[in-house]
């Protein structure tokens, strides 16, 4: 997809007035109903991050990936409402059959940290790269990725990674070549490497804005280039976040997202993927206490799931996704209505090419999942 394709689908729709008058009950109560008549026609995937009062609704929760590969499982949906952000719908896209739709219920619902690495400078930086280290550097890109950048991990021999199955994947990199590119998080490349024995000191970081690599040493030294891009949210999470914690609740254990700074992951007491995080609470024993770093949304269901144990965000002034809290209940009915009225509108689609080059980096994970 073109970067003016991309602008172009982004205002494909926008909200009629109409449904902001509408009530809360009113909105659920059409909501429900189009449920019913479209049935097995019709599947809604909630990210974990979606607002109560659309997660109330998704057929199924769970990560990015996980949802795009319940998807794809899915053959009898003809049409996929999915509540997450346009990365997620784009990867559902790919991953789904010709005869299925994928629709994002408000196109302004976006990624931060995946917007931090568009084609134009990845293809730069991967030149600028070749020449310094030659043939010596395997790509990795987080799912939290643009379609674009998968395809050009899947063209240049890398894999998609999640933060389940990093530590595995930059192994397997490592096994292919020399050097790795990390993108677009450099936190959780940062502490995926350290975790499997990478020093800090072999990291450099590549600054797309300025089109350079930031090192102090020798470059033959380097063993992984962090792009220079993050979550909002988990950045948000700071050093002093955790010494606040450890001097209240001496007794309270903290888990982290590894989307958050090294700082903070070394300072936790465990850190993980979403799914790790959720599995850690519900397993964790009655009375313990837990204060978790990772977004809000998640982290106030957790609390209102798990009454018997003391859970508070790790960062008190923390505030949802906002780009993720986009999706809510005008824009869902909206979607269901445009669909049942044949309008459909928001409809995100990934070229046949991209498709192809992004399904091999997506295919090298699965292989080792």
């Amino acid at each position: 997809m073109s970067i003016l394709e991309y602008f172009e689908e982004k205002k494909s729709g926008t909200l009629p007035d109409s449904y902001r008058n509408l009530t809360r009950e009113q909105m659920e109560s059409r909501i429900l109903e189009i449920k019913q008549r479209l049935g097995e026609k019709l599947f809604i995937p909630g990210h974990h991050y979606q607002k109560n009062e659309v997660i109330q609704f998704a057929d199924v929760s769970g990560d990015s990936l996980q949802l795009a590969q319940l998807c794809a499982d899915n053959e009898k949906a003809e049409h996929i409402v999915f509540c997450g952000v346009h990365f997620m719908a784009e990867t559902a896209d790919i991953l789904t059959s010709d005869n299925q739709k994928v629709y994002l219920p408000d196109m302004r619902a976006g990624c931060s940290m995946a917007d931090m690495a568009d084609i134009f400078q990845t293809d730069r930086a991967w030149d600028a790269l070749v020449e310094q280290f030659g043939e010596t550097i395997v790509p990795l890109t987080y799912v939290n990725s643009t379609a674009a950048i998968k395809a050009f991990v899947g063209k240049n021999g890398g894999a998609t990674v999640t933060s389940s199955n990093a530590h595995a994947m930059v192994k397997w990199a490592f096994a292919q070549k020399e050097r790795i590119l990390f993108l677009p998080d450099q936190h959780l490349g940062r502490n995926t490497a350290f975790d499997i024995g990478i020093p800090l000191e072999q990291m450099a970081i590549w600054d797309p804005i300025n089109d350079k690599l930031d090192y102090e040493g020798n470059p033959e030294d380097i063993l992984v280039i962090l792009w220079k891009g993050h979550c909002s949210v988990h950045e948000n999470f700071t050093v002093k976040n955790t010494a606040d914690v450890r001097e209240q609740y001496p007794a309270m254990r903290i888990i982290v997202h590894p989307e958050c700074s090294r700082e903070v992951v070394s300072m936790a007491d465990d850190s993980g993927s979403t799914k790790y995080i959720i599995d850690a609470i519900e397993n964790a024993v009655s009375g313990s206490q837990w204060a978790i770093g990772t977004e809000m949304n998640l982290v106030n269901r957790l609390i209102q799931s798990h009454p018997d144990k003391q859970i508070i965000s790790l960062n008190p002034s923390m505030c949802p996704c906002l780009t993720m809290n986009r999706i809510d209940l005008p824009h869902l009915l909206w979607s269901l209505e445009s669909i049942e009225g044949g309008e459909e509108v928001n409809v995100i689609k990934v070229d046949k090419e991209t498709s192809k080059d992004a399904v091999k980096a997506l295919e090298r994970m699965l292989e080792r999942a």
